[in-house]
């Protein structure tokens, strides 16, 4: 006899038509205008356009920090636009890792204690000592005990790629993850954003208005004015 497997989702991101319309001076804006959108499990994808394209708006609707005006969206199997905010963030806390251009790192606390947040609310059973190999990974063994305001932001940034990836989420989120470092130093933090996705096999959206960091990616997804122009493999990934 034949058992049933259960079926495992095909994608780890999906998104059904999603706008955003909100209020502004000049009356109802769309910044979303039915925007539909898959991605698999492990692929990495970067969204680029200009400023105003709806690239950050898509990034937090797609993460669930914000709610579309009409539309769908899965993480998994779970869609997040039919969860109350609680069930949103209980998805995330076990399941999404963020990276940020202005690294929203807690002043009060050390790289330690930031890095130690996201697995003390999933209730991990050594949070200290998972947080401590995590900043080692990421070359800040020697700084667990600084605050914010002794790291300079390249370190910063590597304390919240440390965060980001010490719950190894499914999905990580990266938001202009370089828009605050000069080049030398943007450059290393995205060799480590990407050697850091390798090994964990995270997938990745990457949200930048750098088409040479764009390529790194194995698709790029092009916007304009809430609409998606064109969703393509990158030239890296063309050549492979």
């Amino acid at each position: 006899m034949n058992t049933l497997k259960p079926k495992i989702e095909e994608f780890a991101l999906k998104a059904e038509k999603l706008s955003k319309i909100v209020t502004s001076p000049e009356g109802m804006l769309t910044i979303l205008d039915q925007v539909s959108l898959q991605v698999s499990h492990g692929e990495r994808i970067a969204i680029i356009g200009a400023s105003g394209a709806g690239k950050s708006t898509l990034l937090g609707l797609l993460a669930g920090l914000d709610l579309p005006t009409s539309g769908k969206v899965w993480l998994g199997n779970s869609e997040l636009t039919a969860l109350d905010e609680d069930g949103r963030a209980a998805l995330r806390a076990n399941e999404v890792g963020f990276v940020f251009q202005s690294f929203h790192l807690i002043p009060s606390l050390t790289a330690l204690e930031n890095v130690m947040l996201p697995l003390e609310l999933a209730h991990h059973e050594h949070p200290k000592q998972t947080a401590i190999l995590a900043l080692q990974n990421v070359g800040l063994g020697e700084r667990v005990g600084h605050y914010p305001r002794q790291l300079s932001g390249g370190e910063k940034q590597r304390v919240a790629i440390a965060r980001a990836y010490v719950i190894q989420p499914t999905v990580l989120f990266a938001d202009e993850p370089t828009g605050n470092l000069d080049q030398q130093t943007g450059e290393a933090v995205i060799d480590l954003l990407f050697r850091m996705n390798r090994e964990y096999g995270t997938t990745l959206v990457l949200v930048s208005h750098d088409r040479g960091l764009a390529e790194r990616c194995d698709r790029i997804i092009e916007m304009n004015l809430g609409h998606i122009l064109v969703s393509q493999q990158s030239h890296e990934e063309q050549l492979t």
